[in-house]
């Protein structure tokens, strides 16, 4: 899949000196503060690398040269295959993919009330989701958490069985409970790969499942991100530069286990640090400040060239598919793409990580499509100079409606929107169209009408019966289903 290109360099908002002191201050916290670590076996591992820990509180401080080690061993791009080879991946470089968002409840667009989705609901917005044009990736938990009456343990599991019923396209997978156990077994059975899902604790905390899980991929080879995500002024320093810190020893803590476990480990680093309403104490979802966390992020990664994910653009603090849903999703999802993230977390998103809709699917889809526009830049070779027309065609009288030179560009200038109405004023009102909310409730009916994924061979889907089966064992076994 060949998602967009950036054709100009990545904005950074520092200058080198005080992007470096961002560098300095995680060499730091990773060597005098330390990162605990609640797994006996990876603290053996990093103590042995040469790491030194404290027996009493389970801190692991991790020298420096350590840490550079690490980070030259990942790679610089990666691919995933999907199930579908057309829509295999490759993360890094000037590359950037869209991946989904996801919520634990569905939204009525009517009234605004919150509730569970169904089964059908699920897999429609699966299907959704497959359809469309700048949707790449699907993330973990996508659409949703599950759905009505499924026991929340089985949740991760039965979407990972879903996505690869019903989507050819690469898929993330979470980790928890041990879900990522079922959701490697899944993909090999099917011939794919799952990228992975790491996430430490901040701040400055690994749990032992967490581990568990970045020992797991690097055993299968299964490509992975590592995403934290503190809140400023409550699980990271209320500061942009302080929460970069925090978070950027976080994953590099995880980077130095997962590189002495699997030299060349395909991994990727996520941002999804968050400021804080400090008026009521959630978190400000959509914020100005959160973008500029994820320039920062960028940034820092930048001269060791991992690939970096962002997930500003996915939520915002809006309670339903309106203007400030709009404005916040793109305007994260813009300054996500020109500070040079690999990947967008962002389609159907609505409030928080609590609400998902496919309407707003649809519509990112646009928001999508004008970023990758925007990222291949303007041309200035001969032919976009159009010296020879211009002077041609000359002063008024003159135009260039009719030109060969317009004719052959004009689709290229621009992104063309599936869910947004451009007609003049009048002719909108003499047709009845309504406004890009009706327009993609109706692209939603018909994807639903017309779209049908590619299935699944018999041997394959009986395969991830067996798997899903194997799972719910596993979980009454540990009493967490019964």
């Amino acid at each position: 899949m060949k998602g967009f290109e950036r054709k100009f360099p990545a904005l950074d908002i520092f200058s080198s000196e005080r992007a470096a002191r961002l560098l300095e201050g995680t060499m730091r916290v990773l060597e005098t503060t330390g990162v605990r670590m609640e797994h006996s076996k990876g603290r053996e591992v990093l103590h042995g690398a040469g790491c030194s820990v404290d027996a009493a509180t389970n801190r692991v401080r991790i020298p420096r040269e350590l840490v550079t080690k690490s980070f030259a061993l990942c790679p610089r791009s990666f691919s995933v295959r999907a199930r579908d080879p057309q829509n295999d991946i490759t993360i890094g470089g000037d590359r950037l993919y869209f991946v989904s968002g996801c919520g634990m409840n569905t939204l009525d667009i009517d009234t605004r009330q919150v509730r569970p989705a169904t089964r059908k609901e699920t897999l429609d917005g699966i299907r959704v989701l497959d359809s469309l044009d700048n949707l790449h990736l699907l993330l973990a938990f996508s659409p949703y958490f599950g759905w009505e009456g499924l026991a929340p343990v089985m949740g991760e599991p039965e979407m990972t069985a879903a996505k690869a019923r019903f989507s050819t396209k690469v898929q993330m997978t979470g980790s928890v409970n041990g879900s990522e156990i079922f959701a490697i077994k899944i993909a090999k059975a099917i011939g794919c790969e799952v990228l992975g899902l790491v996430n430490p604790t901040p701040p400055l905390t690994w749990y032992g499942d967490a581990v568990e899980a970045l020992w797991r991929y690097c055993e299968a080879d299964v490509p992975f991100h590592i995403s934290s995500g503190g809140c400023m002024g409550m699980t990271a320093p209320a500061s942009i530069a302080g929460a970069v810190i925090t978070t950027c020893a976080e994953l590099s803590a995880g980077i130095v286990l997962a590189q002495i476990l699997r030299p060349g480990a395909r991994l990727w680093v996520g941002n999804f640090v968050t400021s804080a309403n400090m008026l009521d104490g959630s978190i400000a979802f959509g914020s100005i400040a959160n973008s500029l966390t994820q320039a920062a992020f960028n940034e820092f990664w930048r001269p060791f060239g991992i690939p970096v994910w962002g997930a500003a653009p996915a939520y915002t603090s809006s309670k339903s598919i309106d203007f400030q849903c709009g404005v916040e999703k793109a305007m994260g999802a813009i300054l996500a793409a020109v500070c040079g993230s690999h990947a967008v977390h962002m389609h159907g998103g609505v409030y928080a990580e609590l609400t998902w809709h496919p309407v707003q699917a649809i519509l990112d889809d646009d928001i999508a499509g004008m970023v990758g526009r925007f990222l291949l830049g303007a041309g200035t070779e001969s032919e976009d100079l159009a010296l020879d027309i211009i002077d041609r065609v000359g002063p008024v009288p003159g135009h260039f409606l009719g030109e060969e030179h317009t004719l052959d560009r004009w689709e290229s200038l621009e992104y063309i929107p599936k869910a947004a109405d451009r007609l003049p004023l009048q002719q909108w009102k003499e047709q009845g169209r309504p406004d890009s909310v009706g327009l993609a409730m109706k692209r939603l009916k018909n994807i639903l009408a017309q779209h049908e994924p590619v299935p699944l061979g018999h041997a394959e889907d009986a395969a991830v019966d067996e798997i899903l089966s194997e799972a719910r064992s596993h979980y009454r076994q540990k009493g967490q289903l019964s």
